[in-house]
């Protein structure tokens, strides 16, 4: 039979303390990690084909929470938006995600005191035709709206443009900077896909 002296339990005591303490600090850190990376950045899944061919179904993209923090929206930008103005977050939700919420991935084409105009399938934005190359295929020959965007409010527009539902929907609509919940920033996901997504910048 092994008998354990005095001083053996006094040397072990320590040990399993220190043990403790340090995996007590490391899921301290590790929490920390989790939030501060939640509350910077959030992960989305692309499902649906109306940003094609900026973006596929199935990618899963990085969107920086804080960059309209310090900045406003600039035409050009890819944000993830929620399609409701009266849908409300919780701190929680915004880090773990809302139950039954499906949020939109759209291009800002517009920006606040803009006056926007489809006509014959055509951008035009303070009467300015915009060239755009990030599109699937050419608008209907037949899709013409015309908004005048508000102190607060982005026009925002799938890239797969026949096939998405976006500010040209009633139901939608301009959105607001509250709605906004982000810039697209990266695709990560599937590894051969990833890239840093950038801004793009209208000639005209």
């Amino acid at each position: 039979m092994t008998q354990i002296g005095i001083n053996d339990q006094q040397e072990s005591t320590p040990i399993v303390a220190k043990v403790l303490r340090e995996l007590v600090e490391t899921l301290l850190l590790a929490f920390a990690i989790f939030v501060s990376v939640n509350i910077i950045t959030a992960r989305f899944k692309i499902e649906g084909n109306s940003m094609l061919n900026s973006f596929q179904d199935g990618q899963y993209i990085v969107v920086n929470q804080l960059a309209y923090r310090f900045h406003t929206p600039e035409r050009g930008d890819v944000v993830v938006f929620v399609p409701s103005v009266n849908t409300t977050t919780t701190f929680w939700e915004n880090i773990l995600g809302r139950p039954g919420q499906t949020d939109y991935i759209k291009r800002i084409v517009a920006t606040p005191g803009d006056i926007v105009e489809i006509t014959s399938g055509q951008l035009y934005v303070n009467g300015i035709q915009k060239f755009e190359p990030y599109l699937h295929e050419p608008m209907m020959i037949r899709e013409t709206q015309q908004w005048q965007l508000e102190a607060d409010q982005y026009l925002v527009l799938g890239d797969n443009r026949n096939y998405s539902k976006d500010s040209r929907t009633s139901h939608i609509g301009p959105v607001t900077i509250e709605q906004i919940l982000g810039k697209v920033s990266a695709v990560y996901f599937p590894f051969r896909d990833a890239h840093i997504v950038k801004r793009h910048t209208y000639q005209n």
